[in-house]
């Protein structure tokens, strides 16, 4: 069975290079590693969770792994495979992203294990919001399918319906990630509300703007 996207050394020397060089880090990293390493901060940037030298330089590379060899295998089982060839340079870019972030993520927690000072609160709110803005960016792009784009069961029902609430959530997206970086800088007391707000207006409005534009299409539908 053909790939619905292309997949050749141009399109994933990227992402391999990110993975390898996760690898041969998490080697040394495991060798000098303390017997406990912070591996998770809550939203005020305190350490509230702690791992082993083996998970803690191994767990994101693996994870990394399992994403990349999601991106690739998604388009084959996604019903509208078809649409990908739309909007395959954009896919590229989303795959790139997150193992990006990952591994920026993987290098911060790894360095602050080795023992040196890596505020953490500011830098991962801060990373979250960039990527944010940068899905923002991309998204508007993105053709009908199940697996990337903002999906509602009106969305899925109507490519009009589609590109309207993605170029919206587009918007959106790049407000809540401003927001999200945001919170890396103010007083712990507004980073929850801050981090509330950013999330609601993604879950609150795209669905009832979907909806309301797909009653609207199927009004105008009646009408004719």
């Amino acid at each position: 069975m053909s790939s619905p996207i292309k997949i050749n050394f141009k399109t994933e020397w990227f992402s391999i290079s990110l993975m390898l060089i996760s690898f041969v880090s998490a080697f040394y990293f495991y060798q000098n590693f303390p017997a406990q390493v912070a591996s998770h901060w809550n939203i005020n940037g305190e350490v509230d969770a702690y791992s082993g030298p083996l998970m803690a330089a191994f767990m994101i590379p693996v994870l990394m792994v399992i994403m990349y060899i999601s991106f690739l295998i998604m388009p084959y089982f996604d019903p509208k495979k078809d649409q990908y060839i739309n909007f395959a340079p954009i896919y590229y870019r989303f795959k790139e992203l997150i193992l990006s972030f990952l591994f920026i993520l993987y290098f911060m927690t790894g360095v602050n294990g080795l023992g040196y000072e890596i505020n953490i609160g500011m830098y991962v709110p801060l990373m979250i919001g960039i990527m944010f803005i940068i899905i923002g960016i991309l998204i508007k792009k993105v053709k009908m399918n199940w697996f990337l784009g903002f999906r509602t069961p009106w969305t899925m029902s109507s490519e009009k319906v589609w590109d309207k609430t993605n170029k919206l959530g587009s918007r959106i997206m790049v407000i809540s990630g401003i927001l999200m970086a945001s919170t890396g800088f103010i007083p712990n007391t507004f980073k929850i509300i801050m981090f509330i707000l950013a999330i609601s207006l993604l879950v609150l409005v795209l669905p009832v703007y979907s909806y309301l534009l797909y009653r609207k299409e199927q009004k105008e539908r009646e009408g004719k």
